[in-house]
This record gives structure tokens, sequence and C-alpha cells, in this order.
């Protein structure tokens, strides 16, 4: 039963990985889910605290980056708190139409629009829209290098430095 949990522990963060670049599919919390799957699975002592902190760290780092990453370029680009909001609706609703695609030209288009329309100036609301669109795509990367990190961590700390252990205590 022990080796079905370990399994479906990395096939979770496996899906993590995927649900990086997926829409709508929450790559960082399916992450940390296998790996709470697998502590939970040796009764909270394998990775150890330690290892578990530092997958949780970066598992919430790139969960933030999934959900904000966009709205806080937008905002350092100089979009209002209305139009970050504005966009991040439009951005979602247009996902399900259209895809990623509809993602990023819906925050996009609605970050310019509204700084257009809030500063008559298409080079400040240019910059904003693509601060907006580059924090969108540079939040996608990260996530996917951070669950890529976390599955090569989870990797180390079960099968090379916890299997050592047990092969350890299993030859006394």
């Amino acid at each position: 039963m022990s080796e079905l949990l370990t399994l479906l522990a990395l096939a979770m963060l496996v899906g993590g990985i995927a649900g990086s670049v997926l829409p709508l599919l929450p790559g960082a919390l399916l992450s940390l889910t296998g790996v709470y799957l697998y502590w939970w699975s040796t009764g909270f002592t394998d990775p150890g605290m330690l290892w578990v902190f530092v997958l949780t760290t970066i598992g919430l780092t790139a969960f933030i980056a999934d959900y904000f990453g966009g709205a806080i370029t937008a905002r350092a680009g100089g979009a209002s708190l209305f139009t970050t909001g504005l966009a991040v609706v439009v951005g979602f609703v247009l996902l399900f139409v259209t895809g990623p695609i509809g993602l990023l030209i819906g925050i996009g288009g609605t970050v310019f629009l509204a700084e257009y329309y809030r500063h008559r100036d298409a080079k400040t609301g240019g910059k904003a829209a693509l601060y907006a669109t580059v924090g969108v795509i540079a939040s996608t990367v990260a996530q996917v290098l951070l669950t890529v990190c976390m599955l090569v961590m989870f990797v180390i700390a079960v099968f090379v430095w916890v299997a050592p252990t047990l092969s350890q205590l299993c030859s006394r």
C-alpha cells in the first residue's frame, strides 16, 4: 500500500508540473498535495520536517506566482488597483472562451484600455499592459520551474536521502 501511495504522490508532483502550464489546474497545490500525501503515508516521519518545510515554501511561492504574478507586475507597470482587478476578471472569463491566448489578450487589452482611458496616454497604457502580459507569462515560467524543483527535491529526499537510511536499517 505504501508503494501505491508513493507512486500516487509522484504522479501528483508530475501533475503539478503539467498544472503549471494547463489553465485551471492548480499546479502548485497539486504538487503540495503529493508531498503531504507521501508524508502522511509515512506517519509524518519521512521525508522529515525540514524537507516538508522547504517543499511547502517552494509550493506556496509557486502558488503566489501563479495567482498574483500578473497583478503584481501590472501594479509595478503603473496600473491602478481597479484596472488590475478588471483585467483579472476579463482574463478569467476569456480563458474559458478562448483558452490561454484569451487570458493574455484579455489581461493585456484590458490593462491598456483602462489605463489609456485613465491617463489619456497610449504610452502609459502600453507600459502597464506590457508589464501585466509579461508578468502572466513570467509567473507561468516561475511556477513551472518551482514545481519541477519540488519534484526533484522530493525525489532526492525520498529516494536518495531516505531510501539509503532505510536500507541501512534493514541490513542490520
